[in-house]
């Protein structure tokens, strides 16, 4: 069992599995899947909420095509000087373009994700962020896609 299957319980494993499945197409779509799950809505919501407050989920939303729409999404790394993390973290994280940032243990330790309406604007973030850090940006898009969904154990 992993570390954050020790942190819910089974009813929160149960419903991080359905939502992976996504919401049916319903007027009242968290009603439904509460009933499914033996829930209130209520219920169902206030867990879902507790999930995203605790930080065990980070988001809770669509998953698109931005490329399709004609934007961009693109991974991007920094190697931030140790004593400089957390303020660099800070700068890039104040950008509303950066989906989600993480620190990773590698030269390269600050991972970030850009998403943007157009390719341009995708390119002029990271420059904005390369001028505000000071530090230079790795632009790396995405060559191919692959979903990968994890499932509990309920």
């Amino acid at each position: 069992m992993t570390s954050a299957e020790t942190l819910l319980d089974p009813t929160d494993r149960r419903l991080i599995n359905r939502l992976q499945r996504g919401l049916p197409i319903v007027p009242q779509p968290y009603a439904a899947v509460a009933d499914e799950l033996g829930l209130s809505e209520a219920e169902l919501l206030a867990r879902l909420q507790h999930l995203l407050d605790t930080g065990i989920l980070s988001r809770f939303g669509p998953m698109f095509q931005i490329e399709r729409a004609g934007g961009r999404f693109t991974l991007a790394a920094i190697a931030v000087p140790p004593e400089r993390f957390d303020e660099v973290a800070a700068i890039v994280n104040a950008f509303p373009e950066v989906a989600h940032n993480y620190q990773r243990t590698h030269t390269l330790n600050m991972w970030f994700v850009v998403a943007t309406a157009t390719p341009e604007q995708c390119a002029d973030t990271l420059r904005r962020i390369e001028a505000a850090t000071g530090l230079p940006v790795r632009d790396m898009p995405k060559e191919r896609e692959f979903r990968v969904q994890l499932y509990f154990e309920a």
